[in-house]
């Protein structure tokens, strides 16, 4: 038997920039697509915002997904014939909005993450770091109360994650709830708290000196 996560309990606080940690096969995976409500446990509860996923059907998890949880990924997973506009935009598009209604949100969030000019760009012109902030842009499209990050700067150069860590923590202040995994000491630090799995379990946990301060 192969255990995912063993008994783990895990609260995290409204606004809280939250940071997993731990080597290979210790969870982070698997923690984050739990509290995306992308995998289903076999046994214990996922609670969002008050809502128990086991108490959704199928339509109403995905709907809740696409409404209320943004996703960032290691590997951006942009569609490589839409424009990054187009990639911001989509999240809402497949929720039945139009694009005339929704463009302005989009065009506030590609001046947050530095690529207004680059709205018209397929992913194949642009570079991986600006492939990473139009992912983080669509994430924080539906304006969404949590967003989950598994190695979001896991492919940049450091001068470019860096980027990715300030446009992330700029974008959710005083907005969504963030859980981040990442393998680097330094984007772990950048966090408010700090967990580190080890088998499935909670090895450790630590709290940063400058972290924000919860209702």
């Amino acid at each position: 038997e192969v255990r995912g996560l063993d008994g783990l309990d895990l609260s995290v606080e409204r606004g809280e920039f939250l940071t997993v940690m731990g080597p290979s096969g210790s969870g982070k995976s698997t923690l984050l697509h739990l509290i995306g409500g992308l995998d289903v446990p076999s046994r214990g509860e996922v609670m969002v915002d008050g809502q128990a996923f086991a108490a959704l059907s199928d339509d109403q998890l995905t709907v809740f997904r696409r409404r209320r949880i943004g996703f960032v990924f290691q590997l951006f997973n942009l569609l490589p014939t839409l424009s990054a506009e187009e990639n911001v935009a989509l999240p809402l598009l497949l929720d039945g909005r139009r694009m005339p209604d929704v463009r302005p949100r989009v065009a506030r969030l590609l001046e947050l993450v530095g690529l207004t000019d680059r709205r018209h760009h397929r992913p194949d012109a642009l570079s991986g770091g600006e492939m990473q902030r139009v992912a983080i842009a669509r994430a924080l499209v539906t304006e969404p109360i949590l967003l989950l990050a598994d190695e979001p700067t896991g492919s940049l150069d450091s001068q470019a994650g860096a980027h990715v860590l300030d446009i992330l923590r700029r974008g959710t202040a005083g907005g969504p709830t963030v859980v981040l995994v990442t393998h680097d000491e330094r984007i772990g630090a950048a966090g408010d708290r700090t967990i580190t799995l080890g088998d499935g379990r909670i090895a450790s946990e630590r709290r940063h000196a400058h972290a924000r301060q919860y209702e």
